[in-house]
């Protein structure tokens, strides 16, 4: 893997985001610059697309490789992990902030929204059973811009229904 594969190089001769691996004591390697990368710029991906897309920029890389990697990067925090229910886990790249998420019923296409009021938690509990909150997650389901006007699915029939049964 040359330097020049991942850009403009930062004050000092190192890329910002080798600079940032460094800074969380990620080894950097090129699968790690890849999907940290990929996640830049495809925020929301899933773990089959993140692994897509380090293929592209690497060639050959196996998926448990990458489900590792996105492991690893969750774990040191420059990755979020978000799991909308019906949708398989999800990565982002940000992590500064306490946002919540969007998500459409019939797509499962995910946006970011920002906080629902002022700072983290940015919710407070009617009651906290002694905890101290200090992050709130949230999900808003509706549907997409795109899903909105587009005809509704066919409903399969039900046996009852099917009038070929």
């Amino acid at each position: 893997m040359g330097a020049a594969r991942w850009g403009p190089r930062a004050a000092g001769g190192a890329h910002p985001l080798v600079l940032e691996l460094r800074r969380a004591r990620i080894r950097v390697t090129a699968t790690r610059l890849a999907a940290y990368e990929s996640l830049l710029g495809h925020p929301h991906a899933g773990a089959d697309t993140v692994a897509g897309l380090v293929r592209a920029r690497i060639g050959s890389v196996s998926t448990q490789a990458v489900y590792n990697v996105l492991g690893d990067l969750t774990a040191a925090g420059l990755v979020r992990r978000i799991e909308p229910a019906g949708s398989p886990a999800l990565y982002e790249a940000r992590v500064q902030d306490n946002h919540h998420h969007v998500v459409c019923r019939r797509c499962l296409a995910t946006h970011d929204v920002d906080c629902a009021v002022g700072d983290a938690p940015c919710l407070e509990p009617s009651a906290a059973a002694g905890y101290v909150v200090d992050e709130a997650e949230v999900t808003f389901w509706g549907l997409c811009p795109r899903c909105r006007t587009a005809p509704p699915p066919r409903a399969r029939p039900t046996i009852e229904e099917d009038p070929h049964g």
